[in-house]
């Protein structure tokens, strides 16, 4: 008998599953109507600045000849992509961009979230808005400014540390644009200055959403300052250092041009450390002026930057969907 009733009470309370329609686009639209007139100026100024300009891409497939215009130029297929394969330099402008690019992403992790962690801990507001202000500075400098600093420090006729520093500490004078070995260490420091505020305004914003009592939770079980670190901050930061790490493997093609051109005053003799893609396009453009080879060279930049991050973001999503980026 009570088995019977506890049928029949199961059976009167179970709720028949109701299958939910999905709303078509157009339903959607018309629902939000409003919103959609709001997004529609952004809408136009995107095309008309983002996607209208890629009809640009047929440049790296013809030989452009602008007397009879671009879509009567002869196309030439995947000719304007040689250069960048069959050259002598070809081995040399991949590897440096490649590693120079994969280095740089590893110091824009490492050194702007140690400064995040550490400003966070001051406690005096006025001493860590200053402190954001200073190094927040180098990265709205212009390459141009830079150049002019690092030859400052380093001019081989009147240099800061050939003229003032090494005779105080007995080391010989270095004529740092003909010395190759150096620049591999040069240029990594000179991104990372620049480079370093603007990504520890990103972590340390995303540090101070954090909620306190994890740490007030921690401080009583007795974790230090490390511990906290190490098993509440970084973890929780894990979705914002991947969001990061994604968008700068999606330019791992591509080489800051003013760092490897104007820094570097476009000595020769340091072409076999300092040559990457752009700067080899470009000189090639002076040369040969062929537009078609430097859209070949862009178009390729792009699509193995798309091809990067699309597959970066399937792992992350594999390993943990949650700190993909889309």
């Amino acid at each position: 008998m009570a088995n019977h009733a506890a049928e029949a009470i199961a059976s009167a309370t179970d709720v028949p599953e109701v299958k939910t329609r999905k709303p078509s686009f157009l339903g959607t639209v018309r629902k939000y109507w409003i919103f959609y007139l709001m997004m529609l100026p952004a809408l136009v100024i995107l095309f008309f600045n983002n996607y209208l300009p890629m009809f640009g891409i047929l440049i790296a497939f013809k030989k452009v000849n602008y007397q009879i215009g671009i879509w009567d130029s002869p196309w030439v297929g995947f000719k304007n992509f040689e250069y960048l394969f069959l050259t002598k330099d070809a081995w040399i402008i991949t590897r440096n961009t490649l590693a120079y690019n994969a280095l740089f992403i590893v110091l824009n992790l490492i050194f702007p979230l140690a400064f995040a962690i550490l400003l966070n801990e001051l406690r005096s507001k006025l001493m860590a808005k200053l402190h954001q202000s200073i190094m927040f500075l180098p990265y709205i400098l212009s390459y141009v400014v830079i150049s002019y600093l690092v030859y400052g420090f380093i001019s081989p006729e009147h240099g800061y540390l050939n003229k003032t520093l090494f005779p105080l500490l007995g080391i010989e004078e270095i004529n740092w644009y003909f010395e190759q070995k150096v620049w591999p260490w040069i240029l990594p420091i000179i991104n990372t200055w620049k480079n370093m505020g603007y990504y520890a305004v990103i972590y340390l914003a995303a540090i101070v959403g954090l909620d306190d009592e994890l740490y007030e939770a921690a401080t009583i079980d007795g974790a230090n300052k490390w511990q906290q670190m190490t098993r509440i901050t970084v973890p929780l930061l894990t979705p914002i250092i991947t969001i990061m790490t994604l968008l700068q493997i999606g330019r791992i093609f591509n080489a800051d041009f003013g760092l490897f051109y104007l820094v570097t005053r476009d000595s020769g003799v340091l072409f076999p450390v300092t040559n990457v893609i752009d700067t080899y396009v470009y000189r090639t453009f002076l040369t040969v002026g062929d537009v078609g080879m430097s859209s070949a060279a862009g178009l390729l930049q792009s699509v193995v930057g798309f091809v990067l991050v699309y597959f970066s973001n399937w792992v992350v999503r594999r390993i943990n969907s949650e700190n993909a980026l889309f």
